[in-house]
């Protein structure tokens, strides 16, 4: 146990995370680092990271220049441009996405990369990380080295050593926050065991003990640590969510994604852009755990950041900035100013250092420049300034120096004998299916439905077959083949699901968490107990009902035949997914399938009248495996396998006993052997297509490099006319501009206030059904038209869950409160009408054109009394844009610049403050403002963790008034000169994931007690705000949708009809699958004989296939 005690300081202990983390990640860091150095010396393992002369390369195929044209995706252009293709002239375009990058990442050291959006940024880190997808059209070039090893002699151990948290959050959307950590320290963690450190401890018995109990303390409570370092407590049991199943909020998903990569023993550290979604005290104190790692662990961390303050600028020891894949600057953080400045370039006063770098060649860049300097323009002339400083030859005798001897003793003692996994196959296969259990449990829906699906079907098939006549092949056959196909087919419904994990498993296969047959293994596994569930259910009610063999061991037969054979299905729906590029192509290519085994099963066509060139899909078809092992041992009961049944001699009249006549009509062999022969067939099946699947899952990944972009400054004789913008969901590249041009003429709206009072927002606690938990305690507050009011807090302090409550979009738990809109009592349908929310995941219909995304909004949004001739281009933000058509008075702002650098984000807050000077209402959350963004607001509402308010009121010019509020509090430091007030007031009411000093002051009863809440409650009896105004009556709507019933069904119409009609790969698809169905099955009947009984069978059955599959 601990002993460490100080006065006025939690005690520290090693119980619990909770315990471990009870002065804070620094002070954690600084104890454990101790015990760890005093026993182990300078023989940890640490790594160095160089890269020489890299260079990525994209070899793209352009067509000729009279070709190049942009059009729509539609069916007929596509095939068009298949055909011009074929005999336009093309020619490579090599796209640089990095050229003659060099640097020297050192242990104890954190760097940050800056760069515009589509810089190279990802590429580098995951080159580094060793997570790029290259393909045959990437060339790569350069030398990358860990300790002097290349990537290629670590090969697969490189993730052991090298972690990686990627932009994009993908998670198991149904696990909760501390199931995620959980799984990662299982597959990761790796504990010191007592054999291992009695060979590299060096210390006296007392401090080689110490560091043994921390070290296990930390293996033991790990998940709780990194929880309570993330300021993920609150939220570890929550599911993680996604866009379909509501979780936790963006910041908080944003911090697991960050948090999951902290397991291992990973001595480097890639992170890229993990501070979008997160509010600035949060990424601050994120990354200054990062460093706290560096410095005490000899870690090697490199972060990528879209906007870092200046705050966490600081924190870093040195930046790489890259600009269209070249390097710009790389060295100490402390000299880019200075190098700059001697290139002809100054920081202007009051400007961020990194907003200045980032907006170095960009518009801005004359903002900064000296007259009488010659100043480099493009990102070649400033890779060849950098190249000729000294900075770089610094750099590049560190590059070329010998590696040192004790990085090359750590490579050898270290590196070269550890594991690719941390866990044994078992061990690993055990842990995945236990989250694979997890997540069938909770898939509720699937699981109601599916359940009722099979008892449905169940009854409905023994029902209408109940007691059947056996010697009527033809039903016993046909309920037979009808189960076989039913129970198989239906695993496709599971085709989503595996599609949707698979991301997750890309993510975390290139972690090294799991081998890639564990996973594959534990997923088909984890459907047995549902395969006999079904099985069972089914099979009791169809073959009792419908008078099968009544003998317990042919029931056994039965249901052993078909849970192997739905296993044998679920592997080849599991290969399917990992095969196909995307769901948009493995569902047509099911579909086809599913045709080849109902038309070579043995029961719509026999096996004689299929023609002998495709005779071997019948015997490949696990379908009439199966049928074959079920007829034959049902008509092989001694109860049917008899000369006389029913008053008729079989035996005098065909020959042959009854149940081998039956089966002579289907041509099915009467041999029992039969049965064992499709026994062993669906296990070689079921192995079989498993191992398609690891093969698929390991060797063929569906994952592209990052930002690869052909421009103009690519391709100077491309140039692409007429062309369409198709929206994309989610955003797509990010180096576009905003415009919003909002024309002053008439309004066709009315100016609104909204004003709220006391609101509560209680929802039922997910873990106590009696008890409810408050997310908003009282809120109160007004935004008036002309304004912007900004809505800020730390992550899950209820920013949007109030948004949510306002603009009516909260259809569960309970609100107290009044919302007000001009003094009256708000309606569900006046919020509805007279408001437009823009969330934060811009999601749009995929095939529309801008300009079609905006007109069906404007028409389905306004009356007709409207006029149709505004016009709004969103060359980046078509939300907002989508809104703005339809001519709200309020407009509700979610989050408007997450995932955008400093100058897009200005550009973005530039334009709402147009929309804003029109006289509409404007509520915006947003996390991380800067300085420049933050002035765009008029007033603020703060928020701390609770959901209650500790500040409302006019900002003032430059945030005075806010700043005033503040500094006249006992106990906060004042605003330091050119420090973000935005990130200044989180931190002085403890937000962020780290600071408590919000614990020391009650901010809460402070503001109830200020001059600017007993404004705001002088307000409560001011006309128009919280009493219903004299001059403006309640907004009233008789409709509830401004549009009429018949303009809705033709913009419904023609979007359906545009969606399809421009997704060409699902039309080609069916166009091409169609095709080759018909030719299929024209082949198969060719010269059937339609007089006989299998024949007339078989034209039945080719109707039918034809109407159900091309219907």
């Amino acid at each position: 146990m601990a002993n460490d005690k100080e006065p006025g300081k939690p005690e520290f202990g090693y119980s619990s995370g909770a315990a471990l983390m009870a002065r804070g990640s620094l002070a954690l860091h600084d104890h454990v680092a101790t015990r760890m150095d005093a026993a182990f010396g300078d023989t940890q393992p640490m790594i160095e990271v160089r890269f020489k002369d890299l260079s990525v390369s994209a070899d793209i195929i352009v067509k000729d220049v009279t070709e190049s044209t942009a059009e729509l995706p539609t069916l007929p252009n596509e095939l068009a441009k298949g055909f011009r293709k074929l005999r336009a002239k093309k020619h490579l375009v090599q796209k640089q996405i990095l050229k003659n990058v060099n640097g020297v990442f050192k242990p104890g050291t954190i760097t940050l990369v800056l760069g515009q959006p589509g810089s190279g940024k990802s590429t580098l880190m995951k080159m580094l990380s060793g997570r790029f997808a290259a393909k045959k059209n990437i060339a790569i070039e350069g030398e990358i080295t860990y300790n002097g090893a290349t990537s290629s002699e670590l090969c697969d151990r490189l993730p052991q050593f090298v972690s990686y948290v990627a932009q994009q959050d993908k998670h198991i959307a149904a696990l909760t926050v501390k199931e995620t950590l959980e799984f990662a320290h299982a597959c990761c963690g790796l504990e010191l065991s007592e054999h291992d450190a009695k060979k590299h401890m060096t210390g006296n018995p007392a401090e080689n003990a110490a560091a043994m109990e921390v070290a296990n303390a930390i293996f033991k409570h790990h998940p709780g640590v990194v929880t309570q370092q993330f300021g993920l407590q609150m939220c570890q049991n929550t599911v993680v969510g996604d866009a379909m199943l509501r979780g936790v909020s963006g910041g908080e998903r944003k911090r697991v994604s960050t948090a999951e990569m902290q397991f291992g023993n990973q001595q480097v550290l890639m992170m890229d852009e993990i501070s979008t979604g997160l509010d600035s005290a949060a990424a601050f104190d994120i990354v200054n755990t990062q460093r706290s790692l560096a410095k005490k662990f000899h870690k090697t961390v490199v972060i990528s950041l879209l906007q870092p303050s200046p705050e966490i600028f600081n924190l870093f020891d040195n930046v790489l900035l890259l600009n269209a894949g070249r390097v710009m600057y790389n060295g100490p953080r402390e000299d880019a100013l200075s190098y700059f400045e001697s290139l002809g370039f100054k920081c202007i006063p009051h400007r961020d250092v990194a907003d200045f770098l980032m907006d170095l060649r960009t518009n801005k860049q004359t903002l900064y420049e000296n007259e009488l300097a010659v100043i480099p323009r493009t990102p070649s002339e400033f890779a060849e300034a950098f190249a000729n400083s000294d900075v770089f030859y610094r750099l590049q005798a560190e590059l070329n120096s010998p590696v040192s001897p004790k990085l090359l003793e750590i490579k050898e003692k270290f590196m070269d004998s550890f594991p690719n996994f941390c866990q044994g196959f078992l061990a690993s296969t055990g842990t995945l299916m236990k989250r694979q259990i997890k997540m069938t449990i909770r898939n509720t829906a699937y699981l109601k439905g599916r359940g009722l699906m099979v008892i449905v079907m169940g009854l409905l098939n023994g029902s209408v077959y109940y007691q059947f006549d056996v010697t009527d092949a033809q039903i016993v056959l046909g309920i037979i083949f009808a189960s076989v196909m039913f129970l198989s087919m239906s695993q496709s419904a599971q085709i989503p699901t595996f599609m949707a994990s698979r991301d997750v498993f890309y993510k975390q296969r290139g972690a090294n968490f799991y081998r890639t047959a564990s996973y594959v293994w534990a997923n088909s596994v984890s459907q047995i107990p549902l395969a006999v569930l079904e099985s069972f259910v089914y099979g009791s009610m169809v073959y009792w009902m419908c008078g099968f063999a009544p003998a317990a061991g042919a029931f056994i037969l039965y249901e052993l035949t078909v849970i192997l054979t739905i296993m044998a299905f679920a592997a080849f729906f599991l290969f399917l997914s990992a095969a196909a590029p995307d769901l948009h192509v493995v569902e047509p290519i099911s579909m086809t399938t599913t045709l080849f085994f109902i038309l070579f099963g043995g029961f719509v066509v026999t096996k004689g009248n299929i023609p002998d060139y495709l005779v071997w899909l019948y015997w490949l078809n696990p379908v009439a495996w199966c049928v074959r092992s079920l007829a034959v041992s049902q008509y092989s009961d001694s109860r049917f396998d008899t000369c006389v049944y029913g008053d008729v001699d079989y035996c005098e009249k065909y020959g042959m006993t009854m149940g081998k006549y039956s089966l002579s009509l289907f041509e099915i062999p009467s041999e029992t052997y039969w049965i064992w022969y499709g026994l062993v067939f669906m296990v070689c099946a079921y192995v079989f297509f498993m191992s398609l699947s690891v093969f698929f899952l390991e060797y063929r990944q569906f994952e592209g490099p990052e930002h690869v972009f052909i421009n103009d400054d690519d391709i100077a004789t491309t140039n692409a006319t007429g062309g369409y913008n198709l929206v994309k969901t989610p955003r797509g590249a990010q180096n576009d501009t905003t415009m919003i041009d909002v024309p002053v003429r008439e309004k066709n709206f009315i100016p609104v206030t909204i004003a709220f009072k006391d609101l509560w927002y209680t929802v039922p606690d997910p873990h106590n059904s009696k008890e409810s938990i408050d997310l908003l305690k009282g809120i109160s507050g007004f935004a008036l038209p002309g304004t912007i009011t900004a809505l800020i807090g730390s992550s899950g302090a209820g920013k949007t869950t109030l948004m949510n409550v306002i603009a009516g979009r909260k259809t569960e738990g309970k609100i107290q409160g009044q919302i007000l809109l001009n003094g009256h009592p708000a309606t569900d349908l006046a919020i509805r009408r007279s408001t437009g929310y823009c969330e934060q995941m811009d999601v749009h219909s995929m095939a529309s054109t801008f300009r079609e995304a905006l007109t069906f909004s404007a028409f389905l949004r306004q009356g007709a009394d409207v006029s149709d001739s505004k016009k709004y281009d969103s060359m980046k933000r078509l939300t907002i844009g989508v809104e703005l058509a339809a001519q709200p008075s309020i407009i509700f702002l979610d989050e408007p610049t997450s995932g955008l650098d400093a100058r897009s984000a200005k550009l973005i807050m530039d334009g709402v403050r147009k929309v804003a000077n029109t006289g509409r209402t404007i509520v915006c959350t947003i996390h991380q403002p800067s300085a420049e963004v933050f002035q765009v607001f008029d007033s603020l509402l703060l928020l701390k963790r609770g959901g209650e308010s500790v500040f409302f009121g006019d900002l003032g010019e430059n945030a005075v008034n806010l700043i005033d509020y503040f500094e006249c509090i006992d106990g906060v430091q004042n605003l330091q000169s050119n420090y973000n007030p935005a990130t200044w007031m989180l931190e002085v009411i403890g937000a962020g994931v780290g600071n408590n000093s919000g614990d020391k002051t009650d901010f809460v009863a402070l503001y109830k007690n200020s001059k600017q809440f007993q404004e705001l409650q002088d307000n409560f009896d001011r006309e128009g705000l919280f009493q219903p105004s004299s001059t403006l009556p309640p907004l009233e709507y008789g409709d509830k949708r401004a549009s009429t019933n018949l303009t809705q069904m033709k913009f419904l119409t023609k979007r359906f009809f545009d969606l399809y009609w421009r997704t060409a790969s699902y039309n080609l698809t069916r166009f091409f699958i169609f095709m080759g169905l018909g030719i299929i099955i024209g082949i198969t009947y060719t010269g059937s004989n339609y007089s006989s009984y299998q024949g007339i069978n078989s034209g039945m059955g080719m109707m039918y296939m034809t109407i159900t599959f091309v219907g």
